[in-house]
């Protein structure tokens, strides 16, 4: 293995805290990575890694050798963006990681497109509500709504997602249509929360140019996109989502949207990746593309 390639190796071990995990992120052996590093080791005279049964720490030297590896990697980066040949024709794979409805209604739609333009890059998507690390998961690009918690990510905003309340119209044949957002707290309201929360997202309305929150009352609280709709679409309370996502639901008759003299406000959707990413080809132009694609998608007329 030459000295590059170790590099990438050794980082890797580090971010994944792992050998079977670096090896498989590279697509190399795990014998030919515990044999790498323990060349790697006797060239420098230093031991880099701890090893255990449960996993694989840096040692001092391998700390110090970690941060002067990831630099170099970087620079190296760097240096590769700055050909315009390899900007004109960037290749490699690229991984992403998409909530399942940008995936299935947006993005995958129109990866042929993508592919037309980029022929040399492959893609890798991975899909779900879970939150991910994108340096220990090597994830190249999230795609995700609401606004950025992680300080350490680069955002790039994709567009601004119209958001509506609705239910089935059997729940509201039972109790009734709310015809003030006043109205939702004496409402039953399916429950979302986030992993590692309890709290449930209030309802949002736009109230005299105000954005007031709404608390509802509800016996049941999901963490996942697909099974908030499907609890409204059983009757078992309102929710409040993008309307891209309920638009089948909604011509179908199987919800109903209320309170529509309200605006709910807009959810932002954004790119977001690893700040040592920014100068990477591939995910320049993955982005780019994504924002015309997005924009497409989220302009005023279509929206809905």
């Amino acid at each position: 293995m030459d000295r590059f390639s170790a590099l990438q190796l050794f980082t890797r071990i580090v971010e994944l805290g792992s050998f079977t995990q670096a090896a498989s992120a590279l697509n190399i052996p795990r014998a030919t990575a515990t044999h790498a590093i323990k060349e790697l080791e006797k060239k420098l005279g230093a031991r880099l890694l701890d090893r255990t049964t449960r996993q694989v720490k840096p040692t001092l030297d391998g700390q110090s050798f970690y941060e002067r590896s990831k630099q170099i990697l970087l620079d190296l980066e760097d240096a590769q963006a700055s050909l315009s040949t390899h900007i004109k024709n960037p290749h490699g794979t690229l991984r992403l990681d998409l909530h399942g409805a940008h995936a299935t209604l947006i993005i995958l739609p129109r990866i042929g497109q993508f592919r037309a333009l980029y022929p040399q890059i492959d893609v890798v998507i991975s899909s779900g509500d879970r939150l991910v690390d994108l340096v220990k998961e090597g994830i190249d690009c999230v795609v995700r709504a609401g606004h950025p918690q992680d300080s350490s990510l680069v955002a790039r905003k994709l567009a601004d997602m119209q958001e509506i309340i609705c239910a089935s119209p059997e729940y509201l044949a039972r109790h009734g249509m709310p015809v003030h957002p006043r109205e939702l707290q004496a409402h039953q309201g399916v429950g979302f929360f986030s992993r590692g929360s309890s709290s449930r997202y209030p309802f949002t309305v736009i109230v005299d140019g105000q954005v007031a929150e709404f608390e509802a009352s509800g016996w049941l609280s999901v963490n996942d996109a697909e099974c908030y709709t499907s609890a409204a679409l059983a009757g078992c309370g309102l929710i409040q989502a993008p309307r891209f996502r309920l638009q089948e639901h909604l011509q179908a008759g199987r919800l109903v949207q209320v309170l529509e003299k309200w605006m709910c406000p807009a959810r932002p959707v954004f790119a977001l990746y690893p700040f040592h990413h920014q100068l990477s080809p591939r995910v320049r132009v993955f982005i780019d593309w994504a924002c015309g694609v997005y924009e497409d998608r989220f302009t005023p007329a279509q929206a809905g």
